[in-house]
């Protein structure tokens, strides 16, 4: 059985830095054999998740169920006045809705973070900000993290970055995910 591994990143921009730091870490997860999938700013842009509303638009469906199915996760998320952008932020908070299900949350999944930031101080607290709300929604943060400061190094459409150091970074966290998900299921 493959293993799925889902993207989540990204801002309203469509092809942000950030989304094309998440497709690098996708990049290295396909290259491991696994099935991606990428859900991107644009795909974000969801009604305040609110536990109290539980008629779903079809965005926040497909979200849920993308989550719901993910063996892995990638959390991709630009670094606004020090921590993750409102639109992940919220994304995220659409897993309360897999609160009673037999893997709650992101429980049992491995899940790579990158904050992205035009410099060095926002994009090391949004990692660490992604990393703490990993561990709330139970999820397992790769051992490898990224924090991507856009004013050294960017990213191309074609996925390749001006960095070589940290496009392998970015591979090897998907590399990671996979791992982590091939071990949990031996």
């Amino acid at each position: 059985m493959t293993v799925t591994v889902v993207g989540i990143g990204g801002s309203v921009r469509p092809d942000s830095q950030s989304e094309r730091a998440m497709h690098a870490v996708l990049a290295g997860a396909r290259e491991a054999g696994a099935e991606v999938r990428a859900i991107g700013g644009e795909d974000l842009v969801l009604p305040f998740y609110d536990p109290h509303f539980t008629d779903r638009t079809e965005a926040a469906r497909e979200l849920v169920a993308a989550l719901r199915g993910a063996d892995g996760v990638v959390l991709a998320s630009p670094g606004y006045h020090g921590t993750i952008s409102g639109l992940i932020k919220n994304a995220l908070d659409y897993a309360e809705d897999l609160r009673d299900d037999a893997h709650p949350y992101l429980d049992g999944r491995a899940v790579g973070c990158v904050g992205t930031a035009y410099g060095w101080q926002a994009a090391v607290t949004t990692l660490q900000a992604l990393r703490s709300v990993v561990h709330s929604l139970r999820g397992w943060p790769t051992p490898l993290g990224a924090a991507v400061n856009s004013s050294e190094a960017r990213f191309e459409p074609d996925g390749s970055c001006s960095d070589p150091k940290l496009g392998g970074t970015l591979r090897t966290i998907g590399t990671q995910l996979v791992g982590f998900a091939e071990q949990r299921r031996a």
